[in-house]
């Protein structure tokens, strides 16, 4: 396992410094680097390289990149999944876990050179247990509601037609029609 870098070793709060200089577009990464170190000499820790800030830089912009790119794929699918998207915003999630899943068991496999820990398969199925009953509940609330539209439906359908003067076994059978009732 590789070892951590310099700068993720850096005391959390002078690591946060780095963070702010690196997301301030008027400071370049030599003079962030030169910042940071003057900070770390000052208070007697070792200093970072410039390939160190540069690599760290690299690494935190790609991981923005992919946290952008997912705000833009939920709000893609937020507005296609209309205003109250909960249930589908969740299948979605289930389904991008259960990849990530897939694709962490794959990667594991394919590594010959460090077996997998009992500990590590054990989250994994636990997470992957923990995703099918989720699942499984999303499906029953959506037969649920489901189930509950189909009741107010057929309600309604069922006085609209009273009201049109269909007779209470017109009205019945038309809610049983709906509901699928013989």
């Amino acid at each position: 396992m590789a070892r951590p870098s310099s700068v993720e070793q850096m005391p959390p709060e002078i690591l946060e410094k780095l963070q702010t200089l690196l997301r301030d577009p008027r400071v370049n990464q030599l003079e962030a680097t030169a910042k940071i170190n003057d900070v770390l000499a000052s208070l007697g820790h070792e200093t970072v390289s410039k390939s160190a800030v540069n690599r760290y830089a690299q690494k935190m912009a790609q991981v923005g990149k992919r946290l952008q790119e997912s705000r833009d794929m939920a709000q893609m699918w937020i507005g296609k999944l209309g205003s109250a998207p909960q249930g589908e915003v969740g299948k979605l999630l289930n389904e991008t876990i259960r990849t990530l899943a897939f694709e962490t068991t794959m990667k594991m496999a394919e590594d010959e050179e460090e077996p997998v820990s009992p500990k590590v398969l054990a989250q994994l199925s636990l997470a992957v247990q923990r995703l099918e009953a989720s699942a499984t509940v999303n499906l029953k609330r959506d037969e649920e509601i489901r189930k509950q539209a189909n009741e107010e439906a057929a309600e309604q359908v069922g006085q609209a037609a009273k009201e049109l003067g269909l007779t209470e076994e017109g009205a019945k059978a038309i809610k049983n029609r709906i509901l699928g009732i013989p």
